[in-house]
């Protein structure tokens, strides 16, 4: 499929069987044995040829076809063309390629393969999940009822109670529950946009079965009700009243901005050349396309989009022609203008998409898992927004295992990452991140294919009544889902990972340092000792954790005290590393413009000698000049050297033959030459 992450693996080999069968490679359909070369072009036919081999069988090692006819050695090519891929990227890219030609192939499988047409709501594997329940001492859940939804089967309680309380049933902590919503459910979907704004969570697009959609559905929280806006995208200036249809997207982020909703990115049917920003307006239900200053980046999909404080910082992603990136871009909304960050120093994270990002203090921007075309990751990265340096810190607690597609959300200064996939399969587990000690916990863990372990899910947070909830919602783990979860954060991993793990390393907090001062520890400390002794229910499995003495207390505001005194001796220590690193600046800044006197002493220096060189240069040339003039000069003379020589000749010749004839004219009786006469 267009938006799938090539490294997940969710979708196989469930889909990629129906999609062979759908094909002709796979099953008993009604048509001929090959029907795909008469459904698809013959280059198409003969790549999923190539595909279904190599993830049905492997890599090719039947030796090349000689008399074989010209079809079966073009089979043999696209074959052995794909060399060592690996079957579970060559099922994700067989799916793809049928996708991409026949986006509703899907639901036509049960009628070619004349088999009958099987609800898939049947297939749906049983979740074992708690369920609301307002009832605190075991009593039984009220009665349900089931209703149709759009594409998947909801249930709506009879208890209108039960509705009305919405996330106030959440009693347990640290779980995921599934609450009975009610409303026209929406279409199941991945890849999706998710945003909370007004105690209402919006979702826009996504894809299912291969097709994205534009479609915006809204969660109200307090009632748990689904109910969908007729949105229109507006054409032309704000005061225009012609509309068009709103465009189909799937990668894209969903952003809450003020008083309404900023789409940024996604993949479409027809991409444009730059990224595209787009604002819902709930008031009018109007999307309007949004004008940009400066260098906007290349369209994409898959990418995160991070709010800043008045700015929009963007990672990563994959553009139109399935290319992966990891170069960085700013959009400050105030003004809608892009900023050029390609300033940043250090090694940034590797090109992928379907990551999660998240900022810490206004400061850090954080880049964890993610994917490419072959692989998944773990890796964490931080970039210092004030200095642009990227930096790999070191990581504690449990370490998690690499995914892709997973969803993330911060509450304080914890990072809950839920949902993602790998090559195997679905990330079970839901993972928290404490941001100021960059120490990993494990929240809690789904049992079996459930819809939170999966790829492309959305993740948002909201508050009731003064409580933290998490909200997920959608994903794809071989079917597309279109369930709603709740988890009730209880913030006790922060303080299990003080107490348990101890004081961050020196390399962690230069990193990112804690935001609290000293003074403001105190307080905490003085409001803990004064505030009453609240029982916290933390049910995971067979574990329950309840702080009920003050003696828990004493000891949590030591160990608060002893970190005190440590980041204050860490604080001391880093003020003397400053001003040794000051002082070293200012030797450096004194030695810097003694160098630039030198230079420019050398600088004159060098000048005078260039115009020495080029008067030298222009004398040498007229010598050049007259020695040329002297050549000529002796040629001439040689010249007339022999010129001269030529006629002495000539004039004694002459005179010889005068005096020789005068002798024979006397022999021969002719008169010489008349004697001069006389006076």
């Amino acid at each position: 499929m267009a938006t799938a992450r090539a490294s997940s693996g969710l979708a196989y080999p469930d889909r990629f069987y129906a999609a062979s069968t759908y094909a002709g490679f796979g099953g008993s359909p009604r048509s001929s044995s090959s029907p795909a070369a008469s459904r698809f072009q013959n280059d198409v036919a003969l790549l999923l040829y190539g595909l279904y081999q190599q993830a049905t069988v492997g890599p090719c090692t039947v030796p090349k076809p000689r008399a074989w006819n010209p079809v079966e050695q073009s089979k043999w090519t696209s074959w052995h063309g794909l060399g060592n891929m690996a079957s579970t990227e060559a099922m994700r890219l067989f799916v793809k390629v049928l996708e991409e030609e026949d986006p509703a192939w899907y639901s036509r499988v049960p009628e070619l393969a004349g088999e009958p047409v099987v609800d898939v709501e049947m297939l749906k594997p049983k979740v074992e999940l708690p369920t609301l329940s307002p009832y605190q001492n075991g009593d039984s859940l009220p009665k349900t009822k089931t209703v149709s939804s759009e594409s998947g089967i909801a249930t709506e309680t009879h208890d209108k109670d039960v509705i009305s309380e919405g996330l106030g049933l959440v009693g347990m902590y640290d779980q995921w529950i599934a609450p009975s919503v009610s409303g026209k459910i929406p279409k199941p979907r991945y890849t999706h946009g998710a945003a909370v704004l007004h105690e209402k969570m919006y979702t826009f697009g996504g894809n299912h079965n291969g097709r994205y959609l534009n479609d915006l559905q809204v969660l109200d929280l307090k009632t748990l009700k689904w109910s969908r806006i007729e949105a229109k995208a507006l054409d032309g200036p704000l005061d225009s009243s012609t509309t068009t249809y709103v465009v189909p997207s799937a990668g894209h982020s969903l952003i809450p901005w003020g008083d309404k909703l900023l789409c940024i990115g996604g993949h479409t049917k027809n991409p444009s050349e730059t990224i595209a920003v787009r604002e819902f307006n709930p008031q009018t239900c109007l999307w309007t396309n949004l004008k940009t200053n400066g260098k906007p980046p290349i369209s994409r999909g898959g990418q995160s989009a991070t709010l800043v404080g008045n700015t929009l910082v963007i990672f990563g992603g994959e553009d139109a022609k399935r290319s992966l990136l990891n170069d960085l871009h700013v959009l400050v909304l105030e003004t809608m203008t892009w900023e050029d960050v390609n300033y940043a120093i250090g090694t940034p994270p590797s090109p992928r998409s379907g990551h999660a990002a998240a900022c810490h203090a206004d400061r850090y921007l954080l880049i964890f898992g993610g994917g490419s075309h072959t692989t998944c990751f773990n890796d964490l990265h931080v970039l210092d927004l004030q200095t642009m340096e990227w930096s790999r810190p070191k990581q504690q607690g449990v370490t998690p295992g690499p995914r892709a597609g997973h969803a993330g959300v911060t509450v304080g200064e914890n990072w809950f990452i839920t949902g993602g996939g790998n090559n195997v399969g679905g990330i079970s587990e839901t993972l928290v991140l404490s941001m100021a000690t960059l120490v990993w916990s494990v929240v809690t863990t789904v049992e079996g294919r459930v819809p939170l372990a999966s790829e492309g899910l959305s993740l948002v947070t909201t508050t009731y009544k003064g409580e933290d909830f998490l909200l997920s919602f959608g994903g794809y783990n071989g079917r597309y889902n279109n369930e709603v979860f709740v988890l009730k954060p209880s913030h006790l991993s922060d303080l299990q990972s003080r107490i348990i793990e101890g004081p961050a390393s020196d390399t962690v907090a230069v990193v990112i340092p804690t935001t609290k001062t000293s003074r403001d520890m105190e307080l905490e400390v003085e409001a803990t000792r004064d505030k009453k002794i609240k029982e916290i229910e933390v049910d995971n499995g067979d574990s329950e954790l309840n702080v009920r003495h003050e003696g828990d207390v004493e000891s949590l505001v030591d160990a608060l005290r002893t970190e005190k005194e440590e980041l204050e001796a860490t604080l001391k220590k880093e003020q003397l590393q400053n001003l040794q690193v000051k002082q070293q600046l200012a030797e450096t800044e004194t030695r810097n413009t003694e160098l630039t006197k030198e230079l420019q002493s050398v600088r004159s220096q060098l000048a005078a000698e260039q115009s020495r060189c080029f008067k030298l240069e222009v004398d040498v040339a007229e010598l050049r000049q007259k020695l040329q003039t002297l050549g000529s000069v002796e040629k001439e003379v040689e010249l007339l050297r022999r010129q001269k020589a030529a006629a002495e000749q000539e004039a004694l010749n002459a005179k010889q033959r005068q005096g020789s004839g005068g002798v024979w004219g006397w022999l021969a009786g002719t008169p010489g030459p008349p004697s001069p006469s006389r006076p």
